[in-house]
């Protein structure tokens, strides 16, 4: 049978308690895993992602299960880095002000694990072993300092020599590096970040005095508008260094990972012609930020990071995994093309550049449900926004949500996007830490639905009954591998962690229809600024558009999906070009029976 994934990774995210203090020690509550880091170990992968109390364990790619760490490893801290040296696997998490000791097994499951101390303190860390067997070390998550890089001692893992600045931030020069929504802001001057410093306390009620002294910087970096350069890490292919790191911001959709290569572990390093490297702006589930690169066993190469739904905290997150590898002129690229579509993991050989084989089939299409609070109607759970949702009027089991694709299509999958929303309970547990004070929920919760499929509305058939599993599974996905003729979708008999009301964010739909493909697009894209381009799409009647760019037609590496008019009525910005450099553009229609491709042109100013 084949193997099929949709991202976000199908896995249960644990729920955080977090007391943050700069929104005046208010409880905030989300599920999050963030920042991973990927390897194969002895014939198997494992994910390690912040926030999670585990590791995740898979045998194919495809299908992942969670496992629990031992309680004496630091799993409260963030952006954990693991490596396989030799028969062992080392490990370590970052505390930022605290000395971050590391820890190694040759068991991850079972341990034990030895802890070699630490001598000084870091954030995001990532270690890399060179052909060599030398060892170097990279670390750095601010808005107001590089990324660092040194040479470790290989047995007692401590710095050799003095640390070396390689990262910087450059969001006048790089687009994609700015933040905001679309990479939307530049930094802000001295006198906005005093004033918008002043005002936050203000507006509270409050004093400098009132949070912890070594929170005030990060307080005051949150006004300076400047991206967040962090989340390092190091590949090696051919001879030639390829330092990759996170950029603008976990909170916002264009959260992703550049690229910079060098000759040398220590640099000098050079911006990559390909950055940035992994870019998802666009879709259901935006960002790619914040993560690791591996081979698989087959000599594939995958990338995953970090997805973004912030609706209940900035740290409200999920974790993608997408084809990757490196071109013939060496450049680093990762396919995120239809990037929270489902893709096949194959066997052997992996087509980076594979076009989906299944269409998006609920985008536009209509929805109903036995009831839906103000605000929280059925439609917003097939608008492919995972920020909006429907939220029924009770938490009873009678409460169903249906899509009506509006004639009958072939099914193949079906992904099941439950949200939350104003979940009001006690914490649970015992809140832990300072600057990233929570508790993470230790249970095992579970989330059960029943999902019926129809060609007529009136004779239904079970398509997944998850009415009595003990599996908490918040983005699950369901395989029709045959095929299903179908025009309705009901899901029905929801339970959700903490008896909260069910909240849907995306009931999505994909197979193939047997009508006609999209004209081919006409559109105009012009460059309006040294770091933007806006791409104004003519009306063709498709279902979205994929936006395409790259340096040059076959290099086409970065895209962003577009939805209904979104590019039709307004044209849309893109805002992650490097200063300088010249482009070409393509845009790709779609619609419930494939993909029609555009023409490359250049772009133009």
């Amino acid at each position: 049978m084949k193997k099929y994934v949709c991202n976000p990774v199908n896995i249960n995210y644990r729920y955080q308690f977090n007391m943050d203090q700069r929104n005046g020690g208010k409880l905030q509550i989300c599920r999050e895993a963030a920042d991973p880091s990927m390897i194969l170990f002895k014939g198997r992968y494992y994910i390690f992602a912040s926030m999670t109390l585990g590791v995740w364990v898979s045998d194919d790619l495809a299908h992942w299960e969670n496992h629990k760490l031992p309680q004496e490893l630091p799993l409260y801290d963030y952006a954990p880095d693991v490596r396989v040296l030799g028969d062992y696997v080392y490990f370590c998490a970052s505390k930022r002000d605290e000395n971050c000791d590391r820890y190694r097994t040759k068991d991850i499951l079972n341990g034990p694990y030895e802890k070699i101390e630490g001598n000084f303190p870091y954030w995001d860390p990532n270690l890399f072993i060179d052909d060599d067997n030398r060892i170097y070390f990279y670390w750095g998550c601010s808005n107001m300092t590089p990324i660092y890089g040194c040479e470790l001692d290989p047995v007692t893992m401590n710095p050799k020599g003095e640390k070396v600045e390689l990262i910087l931030g450059h969001p006048a020069e790089y687009g994609f590096e700015r933040i905001g929504e679309d990479n939307s802001l530049l930094p802000a001057s001295e006198e906005e970040i005093e004033n918008a410093y002043q005002n936050f306390f203000k507006s509270k009620g409050q004093s400098e005095d009132s949070v912890p002294e070594q929170l005030r910087p990060f307080i005051r970096g949150m006004f300076s508008r400047k991206p967040y350069i962090e989340g390092a890490w190091m590949d090696k292919h051919n001879g030639k260094y390829y330092l990759q790191y996170a950029f603008a911001g976990t909170q916002y959709n264009t959260y992703g990972d550049g690229v910079y290569v060098s000759d040398n572990p220590l640099g000098p390093f050079s911006l990559a012609d390909n950055a940035p490297y992994s870019y998802n702006p666009g879709g259901f589930l935006p960002g790619a930020g914040h993560g690791s690169t591996m081979t698989d066993k087959s000599g594939n190469v995958w990338h995953t990071a970090t997805m973004r739904i912030s609706v209940n905290h900035d740290f409200e997150r999920r974790v993608g995994i997408w084809p990757a590898g490196f071109d013939e002129y060496g450049e680093l690229v990762c396919n995120q093309r239809y990037g929270d579509w489902p893709y096949e993991i194959c066997e052997g050989k992996q087509d980076i550049w594979k076009a989906p084989e299944w269409m998006l089939l609920s985008s536009g299409k209509a929805a109903s449900a036995s009831s839906f609070a103000a605000g929280f109607e059925p439609q917003k759970a097939i608008e492919e926004n995972v920020q909006t949702f429907w939220r029924p009027s009770t938490s009873s089991k009678e409460e169903w949500l249906t899509v009506d694709l509006m004639d009958v299509y072939d099914v193949h999958g079906i992904q099941i996007n439950f949200g939350d929303y104003d979940i009001n309970i006690e914490c649970p547990g015992e809140i832990r830490g300072t600057t990233q004070a929570r508790y993470i929920e230790e249970r095992d919760l579970v989330t059960r639905w029943k999902l019926e499929g129809s060609q007529d509305g009136i004779q239904w058939e079970v398509l997944s009954d998850k009415t009595n599993v003990n599996t908490d599974l918040s983005h699950d996905f369901v395989l029709i591998d045959s095929g299903k003729q179908l025009r309705y979708i009901r899901l029905s008999n929801m339970e959700v962690p903490y008896g909260q009301v069910p909240v849907v964010s995306g009931l999505r739909v994909f197979g193939l229809g047997a009508g006609s493909l999209p004209d081919k697009p006409t559109f105009k894209a012009k460059r309006t600024s040294d770091l933007d381009m806006e791409v104004q799409i003519a009306e063709d009647g498709a279902t979205g558009h994929l936006i395409l760019w790259g340096s040059s037609q076959d290099k086409l590496y970065h895209s962003c999906i577009v939805y209904g008019n979104e590019a039709v009525l307004d044209s849309k910005r893109i805002g992650a070009l490097v200063k300088g450099r010249n482009y070409c553009v393509r845009v790709d229609a779609f619609n419930e029976n494939g993909i029609t491709e555009g023409t490359t042109a250049n772009l133009k100013s």
